[in-house]
């Protein structure tokens, strides 16, 4: 039995559904444990191209069964168009996905809510999704959640009669309009009725899987320095995002989690607000040219930056991170020089990420070290020996700066485009 935990290790972004895609060829079962549709991940296999936010990444490979956990906040409409849109792909959810009816939902005010929050903060913005993802979580710990168990009763009207009380005050208070009760009702009831052949106990499922040996691929939501503990608060997501999360949030005890797979990007990436060291301010360059994205999730664009091996080590530590998953090294291809964040200093003196908050963060000077880029496409490289040395040795810095194995390289978007050591 193997219980492998899959993190980002950066700021979200880094390319956990390819790794997760093609990791899950060993496991019997992949499973979500945290978060909600504010990450979103993109899979390119022979099925074709998908943008997921609930539905494991794992899910394509076809003996696998895929779980969503208690700990995922749920957006009923968002999951029920990836189950179909997922079937419709031929990939085939019946009978082997399954749904805790413990997972809290997010409601219509959560999202009302989220971006009224955010206009009346104005400069001081969060940067969220705007996907209600905080306010349910803020729900959730305040005893005011919505559970999928609530619909096998008259709990659900209930609660929601008490809570549109609630929320509509606010609403109003802030500018927004007021939510029907009765369009609500009839919303929600329609989505568990979809909802029904999904949604199972998974608990014992998860148990008896332990004592079967099954392997087990956990596949975290956002990324390290998301964390409303760890990360750069209060810049952060509103759920637990290191492996530990797992226990509460699937039912997985700390001592069977075997493996942690850190998924780091050859350079680094943030969306939304918050600090980021290495950040390439001047858009005219030719590595911000190379290294900026489009978010999967909001359609924002990525703030860009160069690689931060103090970020990288401080998740390798804080996760127990034991292999190493290097994304998207082909888009350094081309640059004659390259970048790379080593440590910082702060009036003078050297910190680490842990000895500063988010707002020190944003005043410490990086410590950069420069190497020498490489030429040529590397797409179609499949072993290690096939990269140009310079790439070669770009790798090997990062496992000794973390003092972890490298043990995949992506070379490309695709799930072949990998090399595995």
């Amino acid at each position: 039995m193997t219980v492998t935990a899959v993190i980002g290790s950066q700021w979200g972004d880094e390319g956990k559904g390819k790794a997760v895609d093609f990791l899950a060829e060993s496991a019997d079962y992949v499973a979500r444990f945290n978060g909600g549709n504010n990450a979103g991940h993109t899979v390119i296999n022979e099925f074709g191209t998908f943008k997921i936010h609930l539905v494991p990444s794992g899910i394509f490979t076809q003996n696998t069964v895929g779980l969503i956990g208690g700990g995922v906040v749920i957006d009923p409409s968002v999951l029920l168009d990836e189950i179909g849109m997922l079937n419709r792909a031929g990939v085939g959810l019946d009978g082997r996905f399954w749904v805790s009816p413990r997972s809290h939902l997010i409601m219509p005010y959560h999202k009302i809510l989220d971006g009224l929050y955010e206009e009346a903060k104005g400069a001081g913005a969060t940067g969220t999704t705007r996907r209600g993802i905080g306010p349910v979580f803020a729900d959730k710990v305040s005893y005011n959640g919505i559970r999928w168990t609530d619909f096998t009763s008259d709990m659900f009207e209930s609660r929601l009669k008490v809570q549109l009380e609630l929320k509509n005050k606010i609403i109003v208070a802030l500018g927004g309009e007021a939510l029907n009760y009765d369009e609500v009702r009839a919303t929600y009831r329609g989505y568990y009725e979809k909802m029904k052949p999904y949604l199972r106990e998974l608990f014992p499922l998860v148990q008896d899987g332990l004592k079967a040996d099954k392997h087990f691929l956990l596949e975290q939501a956002m990324g390290t320095f998301l964390d409303t503990d760890w990360g750069t608060y209060p810049f952060v997501t509103a759920s637990t995002t290191i492996p530990s999360a797992a226990s509460a949030g699937l039912g997985i005890p700390p001592r069977y989690i075997t493996r942690v797979v850190g998924v780091t990007k050859a350079y680094t990436t943030r969306v939304g607000a918050g600090p980021l060291p290495t950040e390439i301010h001047d858009t005219s360059t030719q590595a911000y040219g190379l290294f900026a994205e489009t978010a999967a999730t909001t359609g924002r664009t990525r703030r860009v930056g160069w690689l931060d091996l103090e970020i990288i080590r401080t998740a390798v530590a804080l996760s127990g991170v034991t292999e190493l998953c290097l994304t998207k090294l082909d888009v350094l291809s081309g640059l004659e020089e390259i970048q790379v964040c080593t440590g910082y200093k702060l009036n003078g003196q050297a910190v680490g990420y842990v000895d500063v908050d988010a707002y020190g963060l944003e005043k410490v000077e990086p410590q950069y070290q420069t190497v020498k880029g490489w030429d040529g496409d590397i797409r179609g490289a499949r072993r290690f020996e096939d990269l140009p040395l310079r790439a070669r040795e770009y790798v090997q810095m990062i496992e000794s700066a973390a003092d972890t194995p490298v043990k995949w390289i992506g070379v490309g978007p695709e799930r072949e485009a990998t090399i595995r050591r």
